[in-house]
């Protein structure tokens, strides 16, 4: 309840700022469960999609979400709880599992998950190499891939600003991928890959976005590196 009612009750105040156009709304499935895969641009990619979505999307969100403290840690964590967001480890590994089982759980119910693909935020606006959690979520739950294109966000909000400029962005839901549901000691890494790897192919047609065939994560942190580097440098000549 609470979900709706701050999608139509804010909704507005975000359409208003972003100018969001849908292309494809007929390719959400009415019933059952989907996932929405996307690309990652900009912090507000996960407001854009639910004001346009006809649908429910439940998302994961940083664990560092969940656990403030106080009272803006409590309300922070009833927000997005209540926007239909659950937390994830972003570590990796064993941590990240029980976001995935709840995922899963999710996508069994009937519902739709939303997640982006590249992991994390495009760091220069080209589209990066995906994780393969979606397409294992969609293999093992027979839940079809609904290959979705962000447009715009970036522009309105460039990297480490907190509120969005005004613009006009898009949202475009491609033609759902069908998944066919394998048992999870059947499904292979190399099928998983194969299928992420056709999930951005599709999302790269839909974007415009030229692709590189690497993770955005490890990007960031070689260009975190270069600058603390450059830094250091600086600071012995000065």
């Amino acid at each position: 309840m609470l979900y709706w009612f701050f999608v139509k009750g804010f909704g507005w105040v975000a359409r208003r700022r972003m100018g969001p156009t849908a292309h494809g709304l007929e390719n959400i499935p009415r019933h059952g469960g989907a996932i929405i895969a996307a690309n990652h641009l900009a912090v507000i990619d996960d407001a854009l999609i639910p004001i346009t979505c006809p649908r429910m999307v439940h998302f994961m969100g940083k664990a560092e979400y969940f656990e403030g403290k106080g009272i803006k840690g409590k309300f922070k964590k009833w927000w997005f709880t209540s926007v239909g967001v659950f937390p994830v480890d972003r570590s990796g590994g064993s941590k990240s599992l029980g976001a995935l089982a709840h995922a899963r759980e999710i996508l069994e119910d009937g519902h739709l998950f939303g997640i982006h693909v590249e992991g994390t935020r495009s760091p220069d606006g080209r589209l990066y190499r995906g994780h393969t959690g979606a397409a294992r979520l969609a293999l093992e739950t027979g839940c079809p891939l609904v290959p979705t294109a962000l447009i715009g966000t970036r522009e309105i909000q460039k990297p480490g600003q907190i509120i969005p400029g005004k613009g006009k962005t898009q949202v475009i839901y491609g033609k759902p991928i069908p998944v066919e549901k394998k048992a999870d000691d059947e499904i292979t890494h190399e099928e998983a890959r194969e299928l992420t790897d056709r999930l951005m192919r599709e999302i790269q047609k839909l974007s415009g976005q030229e692709y590189v065939d690497e993770y955005a994560q490890k990007v960031k942190a070689r260009l975190k590196a270069e600058a603390e580097t450059a830094e250091a440098s600086e600071q012995q000549q000065a």
